[in-house]
């Protein structure tokens, strides 16, 4: 649009000419300005821990200031997607990012000193003409001791105690759920419920992940790859329970206007269309486990049903520090602090702890409890330091021509008196606003 400074991103000293000079072609001799110089990259489950070598950071950093353009960092530190804020991108695969945003940034996700904060504080000091103010002393850092789990709830047994669900013909997608005073549901799983009296080949649309059980045993999963299952012999009328867990909805390109999550249309058994369904909003918010008070729990049992909902104390004596939880033993689920949603865990990696900072705890006694999929662990352990996946180096290509877009054209360079929508490669960033 007329008037409005155009700005770049990038991530390499390869790409600063380059769209330097494609800046001065389409807007002339204006600010320039790095709107999003990448000091690292985020993660996605399965994937591995991205990282950028602290001595590109500031070469990189010094060429943006050497060629006049202003410089803004992203990240300078590193963040949490608490709870299901995560998002996820989705171009070839769909890819949910983890809960760390840790980002490789100059400073830790725990606000941390690394490397890179070391590198570019010699640098900006080297400039400044002024002393740099002290730095700040860091937040201590603690391991507790390792906590057991003492009581369970298993989902199904949870269900009695939830809002009554929603009776439909078909399907219905988790927004579109007519809950919350008409808002539908935003983040969580759902949980359909039907009844079918053979078995065959189950088929549908899920979003994201839908763990299939035939009465209360696990048959397996849905998903973007997995769009078929079979559903095993059984005798007379079965339950048929699909858990859909919502992963984290795309924030960036054609995808982002596909984010509708739960069982998106007909689920088919032999390719015939289910009916009746139940469906429970299993949303985890604090007042979702305000109804489970503790005389609702029971004793782990030594094999425990799954999915389920694990309770257990733990104990500070003095003012509390921030720590990372580790769950070393557990597949897959999430983690609550006195009623907050912390964020999700995945034995895929590549994070192996979650940030859980001295703020969410109490001095005494601290709810902890555990939803988990599939295969709980004995402890739940607590370290000082974050375990974030094995590393790997960002490798940057050489850059491609930038990706524009003019109004009412496409895949033509734009001329300096149109209106011009200038986007970077790839996303920056990926998350869902709560």
């Amino acid at each position: 649009m007329a008037r409005l400074l155009a700005t770049i991103n990038l991530q390499s000293q390869h790409e600063l000419q380059l769209l330097t000079n494609f800046l001065l072609s389409v807007q002339r001799v204006q600010p320039k300005m790095v709107m999003e110089y990448w000091t690292g990259w985020f993660d996605s489950w399965g994937g591995p821990h991205n990282i950028l070598d602290s001595s590109e950071v500031l070469k990189t950093v010094s060429a943006i200031l050497d060629a006049g353009s202003s410089n803004n960092l992203y990240m300078f530190h590193g963040g949490t997607n608490f709870g299901f804020i995560n998002g996820a991108m989705h171009f070839h695969e769909y890819k949910s990012d983890v809960t760390s945003y840790d980002y490789d940034a100059v400073l830790t996700e725990a606000g941390d000193y690394t490397a890179k904060y070391f590198k570019l504080r010699g640098f900006f000091g080297s400039i400044s003409g002024v002393p740099l103010p002290p730095q700040p002393d860091l937040l201590p850092k603690t391991a507790y001791e390792p906590l057991r789990p003492n009581l369970y709830l298993s989902v199904w047994d949870a269900l009695q105690y939830m809002e009554e669900p929603v009776n439909s013909e078909k399907p219905v997608n988790m927004e579109n759920l007519p809950i919350n005073n008409g808002n539908g549901q935003s983040f969580g799983y759902t949980l359909y419920k039907t009844t079918i009296a053979s078995s065959g080949i189950l088929s549908g649309l899920v979003r994201d992940r839908g763990q299939v059980f035939v009465n209360t045993v696990s048959v397996g999963f849905l998903d973007y790859e997995r769009k078929k299952i079979v559903i095993p012999l059984i005798q007379g009328y079965t339950r048929l329970r699909i858990l859909v867990e919502n992963r984290g909805r795309v924030n960036y390109g054609d995808n982002i206007d596909d984010q509708r999550k739960g069982l998106i249309g007909n689920i088919y058994l032999n390719d015939s269309p289910l009916k009746k369904f139940r469906i429970y909003s299993l949303d985890m918010k604090k007042s979702f486990f305000q109804r489970f008070s503790v005389d609702k729990w029971s004793p782990i049992p030594e094999v425990p049903t799954f999915p389920a909902f694990f309770l257990g104390a733990l104990s500070i004596s003095l003012s509390p520090f921030d720590t990372f939880m580790k769950l070393e033993g557990w597949e897959k689920g999430v983690v609550f602090i006195n009623g907050q949603n912390l964020g999700r865990y995945w034995n895929i990696g590549p994070q192996e702890t979650l940030y859980l900072p001295g703020a969410w705890l109490d001095q005494g006694i601290n709810q902890v409890i555990v939803f988990e999929e599939k295969m709980a662990g004995p402890v739940i352990q607590f370290t000082e330091t974050p375990h974030l996946g094995k590393s790997q180096y960002l490798d940057r290509a050489p850059p491609r021509a930038p990706w524009w877009r003019e109004a009412g054209e496409h895949h033509s360079p734009p001329s300096a008196d149109r209106s011009l929508v200038l986007c970077s490669f790839t996303p920056s960033h990926a998350g869902e606003f709560p």
